[in-house]
């Protein structure tokens, strides 16, 4: 195995000044002799997509964020592609170690992680993180509460890995999306829902962001609250078959919605949308009701080439540290919205909870949702960097609905954790 054909999928930078929205396919080769020490080559078999990675590219440059720092991307004189003109949209996916330069990391391993999209990636560890569960990637250049999307799992001793090809689509589908609902709705149960809210609205009602959210809370209501999901005139037959939503409101009767007199509420942004945050916060201006908290949570409506303002709104302004108690501070003609970001609240509760804790809350939670949520979704595989790269382009002219689950290979053909090949489907 002297060397390794590598496929990369790079978009430009919205720096770059070239069309964010044209993705490009760079061959590449990885010389196996001169992988150097401590680093691994791992084969990417299969990884999610969906509008959720659209916004890691869109705020890939962002300096809050800065998702083009995981994974440089490849030049190619041929093609124009430098890692100054592009980058590399962060995925989540499963893997097999082909080539290991790091001690107690096999090759053969089954790993998942926060991937490249590309047939191969070679990555540095740590070899004092190597363990039982994982192992890091160092990347000194980011924040200390990244470490999360540093953290490769090993499938051989990882409590939620299920060893199937469904379960491994459902794990790459839900797994980052439903972590980030999961410990917001932790978040806002640590204010006692900012002191007593029984209503959450929640936008882009469709998106796996969403659904897992209004799934938790309506749990956490036990039937004492009422969780409202916002979505589109198309999404309204899907978003209400799920039965996650207590009430289920088109954008445009966002007037309509009925608030009791002194009802506490908050409202949960998913879609990033600004004519629809002005229609709900309109909707709080008529005082029938209190919104006591205004998060933003995502922004599915966010393009790869959105302005630097639109971008601007979702880089966090406050400390996630103590989330209030109270009211919202301020008029309600005048609401500042909470950016929530998930890796900054776990590491606050890492330093409240001990790790079997969370593990163990993890663990519970997530056996629950692999019951729920494979009625959400209808899985579509996609084979080959061409036909990924036309369903790139579905997904940015949001061609793609809700009920479908994208999972990607730039293999023309599958192979399975046991390491059979599979034909595409």
């Amino acid at each position: 195995m002297p060397s390794l054909t590598n496929l990369t999928l790079c978009v430009p930078r919205p720096s770059s000044g070239l069309d964010p929205n044209v993705p490009v396919l760079v061959s590449s080769s990885i010389r196996v002799r001169e992988v150097l020490a401590n680093h691994i080559v791992i084969r990417v078999d299969r990884f999610g997509f969906s509008a959720n990675n659209i916004t890691y590219q869109a705020l890939g440059e962002e300096a809050h964020y800065r998702y083009f720092d995981f994974h440089p991307a490849p030049s190619c004189l041929e093609k124009n592609v430098s890692p100054k003109m592009h980058g590399l949209v962060p995925v989540w996916g499963f893997g097999t170690v082909e080539v290991s330069k790091v001690e107690d990391v096999n090759v053969g391993e089954r790993v998942y992680g926060y991937f490249a999209p590309a047939r191969y990636i070679v990555v540095p560890v740590a070899p004092a993180t190597v363990g039982k569960y994982g192992f890091l990637v160092p990347r000194p250049n980011l924040p200390a509460d990244r470490k999360p999307y540093n953290l490769i799992q090993r499938c051989r001793t990882d409590p939620q890995y299920i060893p199937t090809s469904e379960g491994e689509d459902l794990t790459m589908l839900f797994r980052p999306l439903y972590w980030t609902a999961f410990w917001c709705d932790d978040w806002l149960n640590a204010s006692h829902y900012r002191g007593g809210a029984t209503k959450v609205v929640i936008s882009s009602a469709s998106s796996k962001t969403a659904v897992s959210l209004g799934y938790l809370v309506r749990k956490r209501f036990k039937g004492k609250g009422t969780v409202v999901g916002l979505t589109s005139k198309r999404n309204v037959g899907y978003v209400s078959g799920l039965k996650v939503f207590d009430e289920v409101v088109r954008y445009e009767d966002v007037d309509a919605m009925v608030m009791e007199q002194e009802e506490r509420w908050i409202y949960v942004d998913v879609a990033g949308n600004d004519s629809v945050n002005g229609k709900v916060l309109e909707k709080a201006r008529e005082g029938t009701g209190e919104l006591v908290a205004a998060v933003n949570l995502g922004a599915t409506t966010l393009a790869p080439g959105a302005s630097s303002d639109e971008k601007h709104r979702l880089t966090p302004k406050i400390s996630l540290n103590a989330p209030p108690s109270g009211s919202f501070p301020g008029s309600q003609t005048s609401v500042e919205f909470e950016p929530f970001f998930m890796p900054e609240w776990l590491a606050v509760r890492r330093t409240q909870l001990s790790i079997p804790e969370i593990t163990s809350m993890q663990n519970a939670a997530w056996v629950e949702l692999m019951r729920e949520c494979p009625r959400w979704v209808r899985v579509e595989r996609v084979y080959g960097g061409q036909e990924v790269g036309k369903s790139y382009k579905r997904v940015v002219k949001g061609r793609v609905g809700p009920e479908m689950a994208l999972v990607w290979s730039l293999w023309d053909q599958d192979r399975d954790g046991d390491g059979t090949e599979k034909a595409r489907l």
